[in-house]
């Protein structure tokens, strides 16, 4: 290792010391808050995120807290089945292909909205046709944009007709349903709208979600009320801990922190693996970039391994492909090689002016450690890099005007690997999805077509490991790693389990 790298590494093991140290020199007022706190008696289950919801509204949910907890209020016609993430039934009692193009679908007739109103197949039907409107103007328009119309068949039956082959139809109806009144109607970022799901929205406030347990819905009746409280401060997530004031923090500790939190005494970690991808998105309209030699090197530069190893403490998988072991479509294959020899012997050979690189990060203290060390080991093979770190917003704004070169981000659940459609395929380039690479392979886009119409699992999954031998060879995208799902628990949500993809609906289950 050089000297210059080492010193990084140096910075990195300091860093992480530092931030050990606030939660050890606080071991006695921590004792004492643990004492206090559970003297208080029943109270809800609270959960860290990260972040406040943008809106609870599910037809305009996008970030990842907003999508995770409208998710807890409202429910569709299938839901992902946590181990496998195959689609099944939730409000939906099933299902019968009538053709290759029509759905037919039978409600389950024991589930009622918030407000008491049962279920009924006119829901469905205004709830699709909402999500099309663009005078409803969902976020999720693409979701139902294969479907040609939807019809009641009875109080409990919806037919759904295609406009062409959808493979991912089921997966889509995970979509929320919604009343028949209240689909169309105005946007509601306080999640006033009545929903099917365990939980029912008490209040909101900065940095506080309040949710009460739904009297009939799609699951059995919640033990727990449940507070998702907004903690910005990683140390101060640890904190509350370990003061006994928080139960569950899921993927907001980083890894390396986590040991220490382990032992405390009440505290329980378990993890799992991921449906995610962390990767680096390559602005392909920009030279060097659009040269695949200088991505393929840019692959080689990077020690996976060594990263998953140390800054991940060995709770993440260098990646193969782009999708994760823990998804249905996964095809094996050998971790990408880190060969800084030829790394180097490709860029030799491409030539050329150099110029300096950016590097956007988010400004999440362990995804900017991990941009510094990528951004180091570029500059080992001679590439580089600066790292730019940006709040969220700023980050996504950037990538998707296509200003910027690389930049590391997550996918964080690839629940359906047709998803990789809206990364990938060159009609997807902002603002209509997020190809922010600017990719434009017709031989990509072809596969990634075929993987959107054939419904047969066995095919889709040879289809798909056609997409990512294809990637293998372009590099469009540079797979990193998949993360595992780590969760820090309380005694009280000790039996909490984080589903494949990282969803909550594991909160409704506590004893």
């Amino acid at each position: 290792m050089n000297r210059s790298r080492h010193a990084g590494w140096e910075a990195f093991v300091l860093a992480a010391l530092a931030a050990l140290a606030p939660i050890a020199g606080v071991a006695g007022f921590v004792t004492g808050c643990t004492a206090r706190a559970h003297d208080e008696g029943p109270r809800p289950i609270e959960m860290i995120v990260a972040s406040d919801p943008e809106t609870l509204d599910p037809r305009y949910a996008t970030d990842a807290v907003g999508l995770r907890a409208t998710r807890l209020v409202h429910a569709g016609l299938t839901r992902m089945d946590p181990n496998t993430l195959e689609p099944i039934p939730y409000a939906a009692r099933g299902w019968r292909w009538v053709d290759a193009q029509t759905l037919r679908v039978e409600l389950r007739d024991d589930v009622f909205f918030h407000s008491g109103a049962p279920l009924t197949s006119r829901d469905v039907v205004e709830t699709l046709r909402a999500m099309a409107s663009p005078e409803v103007g969902s976020r999720h328009a693409a979701i139902v944009e294969a479907i040609a119309g939807a019809d009641a068949d009875g109080p409990h039956v919806v037919v759904i007709r295609l406009a062409h082959p959808h493979a991912t139809l089921l997966a889509d109806l995970e979509l929320p349903v919604l009343r028949a009144d209240q689909a169309a109607s105005r946007p509601s970022p306080d999640g006033s709208l009545d929903g099917l799901g365990p939980y029912v929205v008490a209040g909101i406030a900065r940095g506080e979600v309040r949710l009460e347990p739904a009297e009939r819905s799609v699951l059995p009746h919640p033990a727990h009320a449940v507070t998702l409280r907004t903690v910005h401060d990683e140390n101060a997530r640890a904190l509350r801990l370990e003061s006994g004031r928080s139960d569950v923090a899921l993927n907001v500790i980083s890894p390396t922190l986590v040991p220490a939190l382990e032992t405390q005494p009440g505290l329980h970690v378990v993890a799992r693996p991921g449906a995610n991808l962390t990767y680096v998105v390559v602005q392909e309209a920009r030279p060097p970039l659009d040269d695949v030699r200088v991505r393929r090197a840019i692959s080689l530069a990077i020690d996976r391994a060594m990263l998953c190893r140390s800054l991940l403490d060995g709770r993440a998988q260098p990646a193969g492909g782009l999708i994760a072991p823990a998804n249905w479509a996964h095809t094996p294959s050998p971790p990408f090689a880190f060969d800084q020899d030829a790394a180097r012997a490709l860029l030799d050979a491409r030539g050329g002016d150099r110029r300096r690189l950016t590097l956007l990060s988010s400004t999440e203290r362990l995804r900017v450690d991990v941009a510094r060390s990528v951004a180091q080991e570029l500059g080992d093979v001679g590439v580089d890099v600066g790292v730019v770190p940006l709040e969220l917003g700023t980050m996504l704004a950037r990538l998707a005007a296509g200003d910027f070169d690389l930049a590391i981000l997550q996918l964080p659940e690839m629940t359906e690997p047709n998803v990789l459609r809206h990364f990938l395929h060159g009609s997807f380039v902002p603002p209509k999805g997020a190809n922010r690479g600017r990719v434009h392979d017709p031989v990509l886009d072809q596969w990634l077509d075929v993987g959107d119409r054939e419904a047969d699992p066995i095919l889709r999954r040879s289809i798909y490991a056609q997409v990512e031998a294809r990637e293998r060879e372009q590099m469009h995208i540079i797979p990193l790693w998949h993360e595992d799902q780590i969760a820090v628990t309380s005694d009280r949500a000790q039996s909490f389990l984080p589903s494949a993809e990282g969803r909550w609906l594991g909160l409704a289950s506590l004893p």
